[in-house]
Order: C-alpha cells, then sequence, then structure tokens
C-alpha cells in the first residue's frame, strides 16, 4: 500500500500540470511571453543577441508603463465623479415644478412634488385664510424649491401675485407674495385688406390684444358689419413680462380706428377713484348703456325684417331680430346690465335667455344657444359684455348662428337702429389732468408712427 501511494505520487510530479482555464494576469502574460522570447534567442547567433534583448527589454517597460498610466487614468476619473456627485448633493437646491391640469386637486399636484399625505394636510391649514388651495385652477403652476434645508412651494394664483407656502422649523407657514414684472409699449398700424384679424396678425399683433381693441371700440363699431376694406388702425399698448421673460399681459393705452373714413380715438385713463376707462381727446366716454353686437366678430346672415319666408317652415312671417352667423361655441355676451327673467328652451327659439335690462323698458333675447354660460339662470344679475352663453343651433335652426333681439316695452325693435346713450365723461375737475395724460400719449403715439416709417 505504501509502494502504491509513493507510486502515484511520482507519477503525478513527473507528469507535466494541467492547464489552467483561468487566465493570466496582465503581468503574468508579459513574463511568460518574455520566457519564449529568451529561449529562442538562445538559438541565435550570439552577435544579435544583446540588439534583441534590448528591444525585448524596451518592449516589457513599454507595456508595463502603459498598464499603470491607464489604470492610473481610470482610477482618478472615478473618484472625480464621486467627488462632484457629493459637492452637488450637498449643495443642491431641489427644483420641481407641476402644471396643474383639468381634474387635478391640490393634493395630485403636491404629491407629484414629492409631500405626503400629512404634509399636504398642513399645507391646505396654512393657506386656508390666505389662498384656500381647492381654489387651484388647471393652468397654473406649483413649484418647489428646496433651499438650505428649509422648502418652499409656489402657487401661481395670477399675473400679479403668487401664494408662498414655507416650511422650516416651526412648520408651514403661508403668505401672499407680489410678482415682479417689467413693461414695454409697443406700437402697431396695419389697414384692412380682407379681415381685421388677418391684418392685426400681419402687423404683429396676437389675437388676445386683437379682441382688446375690438372690446374698446365696441360701442362705436359693430365689427360684424361695419368693416370695410381700406379700415385702418393705430394701436399703443403696453406689455406686461413676468420673471422668465414671458408675455402675461397687454393693455391698449392709446388706439386710433379709422372706419368708413371716420376716425375713432381711445385713450386708456384711471380716474382718481380708480376706475379706468377709454374716453376720447374731449374725455367723452366711449363706454355706452349697449354694445353695438352680442357677438364679437361674426357676420350678419339675416336681418330685422317684417316679412320674410322662413327657412324650415316655408311660410311668411316676421323676423323680430337679427341673426349672426358664427362658429359652434362662439361666446355671446350680454348687450347691457340687467337681470335675467328667462333662461331655459322656448320652442323655436332652442335654448333662450332674456334680459331685462337696467331701464326696465329695455329687454334682449338671445337663441339658439348651444348652451348657457356658467350660472347663467333665471334671477341672476348679469354685467355688460359678460359670457351668457354659445352660439349653436338648437331649435328651429338651419346652421350655427344667433338670434338676437332686442325690444321696447315688450315690442320688437330693430336692434340696428337702437341709440346708446354714452355712459359719463371726466369730471370737470379731472380735465386738466386728463389733458396732460392724453396729449403726452398722442405725442407717443405720433413718434412711434414717424419711427415706424423710418423703419
Amino acid at each position: 500500500m505504501a509502494q502504491d501511494f509513493a507510486n502515484r505520487t511520482y507519477s503525478a510530479a513527473t507528469q507535466p500540470p494541467a492547464r489552467k482555464k483561468r487566465r493570466a494576469s496582465g503581468s503574468q502574460n508579459i513574463v511568460h511571453h518574455t520566457q519564449r522570447l529568451l529561449r529562442k534567442l538562445f538559438s541565435i547567433k550570439a552577435v544579435y543577441i544583446p540588439i534583441l534583448s534590448a528591444l525585448v527589454l524596451l518592449l516589457v517597460i513599454t507595456t508595463i508603463s502603459s498598464l499603470s498610466v491607464d489604470a492610473s487614468v481610470q482610477l482618478t476619473h472615478e473618484e472625480w465623479l464621486k467627488t462632484e456627485r457629493n459637492n452637488v448633493l450637498n449643495h443642491a437646491k431641489i427644483q420641481k415644478k407641476v402644471i396643474v391640469k383639468s381634474g387635478d386637486s391640490a393634493i395630485s399636484s403636491l404629491s407629484t412634488l414629492g409631500f405626503n399625505f400629512n404634509d399636504i394636510v398642513a399645507m391646505q391649514a396654512a393657506a386656508k385664510n390666505i389662498h384656500p388651495l381647492k381654489r387651484i385652477q388647471a393652468g397654473h403652476t406649483f413649484s418647489r424649491h428646496d433651499i438650505d434645508g428649509i422648502i418652499h412651494v409656489y402657487y401661481d394664483i395670477d399675473a400679479s401675485q403668487k401664494l408662498h407656502l414655507k416650511h422650516s422649523e416651526q412648520g408651514w407657514q403661508a403668505s401672499l407674495e407680489q410678482n415682479t414684472t417689467s413693461h414695454r409699449q409697443v406700437y402697431v398700424q396695419a389697414t384692412i385688406s380682407d379681415s381685421l384679424f388677418v391684418a392685426a396678425s400681419k402687423a404683429g399683433l396676437d389675437d388676445r390684444t386683437t379682441m382688446n381693441l375690438v372690446d374698446v371700440f365696441a360701442w362705436d363699431i359693430d365689427f360684424a358689419r361695419d368693416l370695410r376694406k381700406g379700415d385702418s388702425f393705430q394701436v399703443l399698448y403696453q406689455e406686461e413680462y413676468n420673471d422668465a421673460g414671458k408675455v402675461i399681459g397687454t393693455t391698449i393705452l392709446n388706439a386710433v380706428f379709422t372706419n368708413q373714413g371716420r376716425s375713432y380715438h381711445a385713450i386708456r385713463y384711471q380716474l382718481k377713484n380708480g376706475k379706468d376707462g377709454y374716453y376720447s381727446l374731449d374725455g367723452k366716454s366711449l363706454r355706452k348703456s349697449y354694445l353695438k353686437a352680442p357677438v364679437k366678430y361674426s357676420r350678419i346672415s339675416s336681418r330685422f325684417r317684417t316679412a320674410r319666408k322662413h327657412p324650415i317652415l316655408g311660410y311668411t312671417r316676421a323676423h323680430k331680430g337679427v341673426d349672426y352667423a358664427a362658429r359652434t361655441g362662439t361666446p355671446i355676451h350680454a348687450l347691457g346690465d340687467g337681470r335675467i327673467t328667462f333662461a331655459g328652451w322656448k320652442g323655436g327659439y332652442g335654448r333662450l335667455v332674456q334680459i331685462r335690462h337696467t331701464n326696465r323698458n329695455h329687454s334682449t333675447r338671445y337663441g339658439h344657444m348651444s348652451k348657457f354660460g356658467r350660472g347663467i339662470h333665471k334671477g341672476v344679475r348679469v354685467k355688460q359684455g359678460q359670457i351668457i352663453g354659445y352660439v349653436g343651433m338648437s331649435g328651429l335652426a338651419t346652421g350655427p348662428h344667433l338670434h338676437f333681439e332686442f325690444r321696447v316695452r315688450g315690442r320688437a325693435v330693430n336692434p340696428l337702429h337702437v341709440k346708446h346713450t354714452p355712459a359719463k365723461p371726466v369730471p370737470k375737475a379731472e380735465m386738466a389732468s386728463f389733458k396732460k395724460h392724453a396729449n403726452a400719449l398722442q405725442d407717443n403715439l405720433k413718434l412711434s408712427a414717424q419711427q415706424s416709417e423710418w423703419g
């Protein structure tokens, strides 16, 4: 038995070692290849041995140096990334933003910013008497900023103010802050060759400001039937920017609209009581008791007539109003202040709203609506220009339009012939101040027009 063990030991010692499957390291490979080269050198003449040895030695040193350099660069790179990341985490200001979508609540919006339910409840309690979070609106923004261990949350209420929620060791606190804004004056002019909106757009006026221009002159110009090719306008308005440089509003300061050869002027002026309004150059208010039309921009498809063949019924009868053709969903505005006496379905009128105006002798009717405005029902008071419904084709109608009637003591009259009483002018005590203000705006308008012509 001892002899068998000795034989196995001798056999294992004399047999070549088994080939290892694991790859050798980089330095082991270099040594192995060097040994093979040196063995081959003994078969070469002695005169070449020093030269080849020097070349092999140079190759070995270069290879090892290359490996050392690569390892060094890699290590430095890893260390730099780690250091940079730690530095960012230690001094970061975590900033997140979420835009409120339709159907979102304060809970869902603030959860997106990383707050738990208890935090949100505490935030709601803090904001309750400042700006309740249940009053958030779609399109507005929540933003979160973490600075030096203190959490700041902002909600943009409107262009002028925002809600600030701050969390520190004392808990959540709420306050209102005014947004910082900047202003600049812009001048545009255009001549109408096709439509008002096309001309305004080519001149660089955005749709919002164009609609404001329509509102300013809505008491004197019926933009559905009075516009003509060759009419022109000049507008000096103020653009308002927020901190991010985004336009958040425009205000018309001075405007001139030339319609069928007659020029209408509008000067924006604030009375001492704080009320803003537009006035002519002599201080008369542009505001009238009634608007010229209940739909801002449309066309008249049918006028007031004592006899007209009804397009659906087929027989002739009086058409006691004016039809304004417009797209379904176009807003319909109250012609003047008053109280709603009817809001519902009324036979061929379809969805109808009737308003008795403040002088109690006048009333207006608005028919064929697709739907009523928000909060519109019998007994509600409405203001001039308020949206009371939207154009449609309910009832007996062949297409989307507004059927509009004006009644005096219950009797229908032609709405296009109604005289509009102007509002109060600038008080005599303020005329000197108004004149000075108006002259300054007129000078700005003329100077801007000259600069526009010079290019």
